[in-house]
């Protein structure tokens, strides 16, 4: 299934990935920084949602209570959920 999840309190507006099971691929940030958000999607490639969310869940950006990396592993909860919850 593709997703996209619109985020709340970062630089980047969207974030874009496509989940099997509970395996994330194809990771798309748009807009904030974009050679790390580059970075974090090829990194986290192919992982599972309990990864992604064990690793980056709870990372902080500067001042704000949450990060683009803590909303990719909010978003990829989200999606396995209703996936699985249909």
């Amino acid at each position: 299934m593709d997703y996209t999840y619109n985020t709340v309190m970062t630089c980047s507006s969207q974030i874009l990935f496509h989940i099997e099971d509970d395996v994330v691929t194809d990771i798309q940030f748009i807009g904030g920084c974009n050679g790390n958000l580059k970075a974090i999607a090829k990194l986290v490639d192919g992982w599972t949602v309990d990864k992604i969310e064990e690793y980056l869940k709870g990372n902080t950006c500067g001042y704000k209570p949450t990060s683009c990396a803590d909303q990719l592993a909010i978003a990829v909860r989200k999606a396995y959920d209703e996936l699985h919850a249909a």
